[in-house]
């Protein structure tokens, strides 16, 4: 089972965008994640509902923050806008990723537990590459919790024939991402993993 991951960026940080899918690569190998960014989209096709197809269908969402993130009116406007409002209804987790030095405080990502350790932008690492593992570490603490998160547990009882389906597929999409700010900022954060799990409604 994978997860899905979309990159939010600028275009001027490609390059930047580019070093962190390598990263990402041997989660890709493994089939814990599929990632998509915007420049996979076909020719002829309709930019803006690729991307927002994509956007809405990812369990998680990465703002790669730079000056020049920051001053794009698409990615603020639309990818920012909606990527934070799945993250408060629990539809998607949204991860800040602090490429280049930048003013960000005051974001309504601000508040979020971002990427690499104590948000130190990657450029100011010594070693790119030690900035990319970190970050690469933590999405896969993150990725892997929410496969676990929609994995059945051993002990529930199996659905009978008549169950509804519709609103079994619903409960599951909540319980896949009842994970509350705390929670990803200690998967992404310190390494360790706490999680909450979704009370689950006892049979009559």
């Amino acid at each position: 089972m994978s997860i899905t991951v979309f990159f939010s960026y600028a275009h001027e940080d490609e390059s930047l965008r580019d070093k962190l899918a390598n990263h990402l690569s041997i989660l890709k190998r493994l089939g814990k994640i599929e990632a998509w960014y915007d420049r996979q989209i076909l020719p002829s096709t309709e930019w803006d509902k690729q991307i927002n197809t994509h956007l809405e269908t990812a369990n998680i969402i990465l703002l790669l923050i730079s000056d020049d993130f920051l001053a794009s009116d698409y990615c603020w406007d639309v990818e920012v806008n909606r990527a934070m409002v799945r993250h408060e209804a629990k539809e998607a987790c949204v991860i800040p990723i602090i490429l280049r030095p930048c003013d960000w405080q005051g974001a309504p990502f601000g508040k979020l537990q971002g990427l690499p350790k104590d948000m130190r932008p990657v450029t100011t690492w010594d070693n790119i590459d030690s900035a990319f593992t970190d970050i690469a570490k933590g999405i896969r603490r993150l990725a892997e919790e929410l496969v676990r998160k929609k994995e059945p547990h051993s002990d529930q009882k199996p659905l009978s024939s008549s169950a509804n389906s519709e609103t079994t597929a619903s409960a599951l999409t909540q319980n896949t991402f009842n994970i509350s700010n705390s929670t990803i900022s200690n998967l992404v954060g310190s390494g360790s993993i706490h999680y909450e799990t979704a009370p689950q409604n006892s049979d009559p």
